[in-house]
């Protein structure tokens, strides 16, 4: 009896990405059907386990279209999609998918962001919006590429409502008494 490899799907409007997480996977097989009938089977391990998925998925698939890869911890299938439009879901069954079969967040865009991400040409994990690295500070005392004893102090942001504490004075008359020990 064969087990379930861990799959996560995320799709646009023209493509489904599948990718099975399956380090070390051998004697790989992948077969797609024009109905959307999906087929993979491999062997993992020094035991040689057998996994294997066979899933309807919600529609029909171009084959010449789609494209697979197999790496050394997954396998990834790029899907393409017969008909340019959203699926409401991966599979053509209703109701609760299977526990092994999960949503792939890194490459997840929602419909009205396809556009977008599009035209950025980046893609869903590169893009930055607004982020303006310039005002990012790992820990140092000074920004990035500022000189020793310059003033680096160039927010864009109003006042600050921070009220400054005047420094301790250190004189053996007021050391003791004025901080109440």
């Amino acid at each position: 009896m064969s087990r379930h490899p861990s799959v996560k799907w995320a799709q646009r409007s023209d493509a489904v990405f599948i990718t099975i997480e399956l380090p070390d996977a051998q004697d790989v097989k992948l077969k797609l059907e024009p109905e959307g009938n999906f087929f993979f089977s491999a062997t993992s391990g020094v035991d040689k386990i057998p996994y294997e998925v066979d899933m309807d998925l919600h529609d029909k698939v171009d084959i010449d279209g789609s494209k697979a890869s197999v790496g050394k911890r997954n396998i990834c299938y790029l899907v393409k999609k017969a008909e340019k439009k959203w699926w409401s879901r991966l599979l053509k069954q209703e109701g609760k998918p299977p526990v092994f079969l999960k949503v792939d967040w890194d490459r997840w865009v929602d419909e009205e962001e396809e556009d977008q991400v599009q035209d950025n040409k980046v893609g869903p994990d590169m893009d930055f919006g607004d982020f303006d690295f310039s005002k990012l500070n790992m820990g140092g005392s000074e920004g990035f590429g500022a000189a020793e004893g310059e003033d680096d102090d160039d927010s864009d942001t109003e006042e600050e409502n921070v009220e400054e504490v005047p420094p301790l004075k250190k004189d053996a008359a007021s050391s003791g008494a004025e901080l109440g020990l």
